[in-house]
C-alpha cells in the first residue's frame, strides 16, 4: 500500500516540472481552491474554484525571508518579480513557492486585498468572487516606479505600475 505523500513531497514534484504550466498543490492555509491557468491580464493568473463570499480570507502565499537590500536586488535580475516588502527590513521572494496565490496579478479595480499580518501575506476577497473568476489585488506600490505599462483591461485602469 502506497503512503500517501506529505505536502512538502507533493510541492517539491509540482516545483519540479520545468517548462509545463504551474502545477499547484493545495497547500493547508490556502481556504479556498483556486486553479492556476493563462491570464488575460499577465502570464498565469490564479482563478477562484470555489465560491468566495466578500471579506473572507482565500489563502496566503510562503515564501524564503530575505533582507529588503538583497530582494532590491533580486527584482533587478528577473522579468517576473514575485517578492512582497513587509518593512523595511524584511522582505519574502516567492518565486520558488509553490502557493497558488503567487500568481495573484495586479488590477487597478481588484476583487481581493493583499494584507501583511505577522509576517505573513494574506489574500482577503473584497467581494464576492464567483468560480472561473481570475483573483485580483493591487499591488499598490512596486519598483516600476510607474514604468510599467499596466494591462489589467478595468475602465479605472491607471495605466502603469
Amino acid at each position: 500500500m502506497k503512503s500517501a505523500k506529505s505536502f512538502a513531497e507533493a510541492s517539491a514534484e509540482a516545483a519540479a516540472a520545468p517548462g509545463a504550466a504551474p502545477r499547484v498543490v493545495r497547500p493547508p492555509w490556502q481556504k479556498f481552491a483556486v486553479a492556476v491557468r493563462r491570464s488575460r491580464i499577465d502570464g498565469h493568473g490564479v482563478f477562484a474554484a470555489d465560491p468566495v463570499p466578500p471579506r473572507l480570507k482565500i489563502g496566503e502565499i510562503r515564501g524564503e525571508a530575505i533582507s529588503v537590500a538583497e530582494a532590491r536586488i533580486r527584482a533587478t535580475r528577473t522579468d517576473r518579480v514575485m517578492i512582497v516588502e513587509l518593512s523595511s527590513r524584511r522582505a519574502i521572494d516567492f518565486s520558488k513557492s509553490t502557493d497558488p496565490m503567487r500568481f495573484t496579478n495586479h488590477s487597478c479595480k481588484p476583487n481581493a486585498r493583499l494584507v501583511i499580518r505577522n509576517g505573513r501575506v494574506e489574500f482577503y476577497a473584497r467581494q464576492a468572487i464567483v468560480p472561473g473568476q481570475e483573483i485580483t489585488v493591487d499591488y499598490g506600490e512596486t519598483h516600476h516606479d510607474g514604468k510599467l505599462a499596466c494591462r489589467c483591461g478595468s475602465p479605472q485602469c491607471r495605466g502603469a505600475l
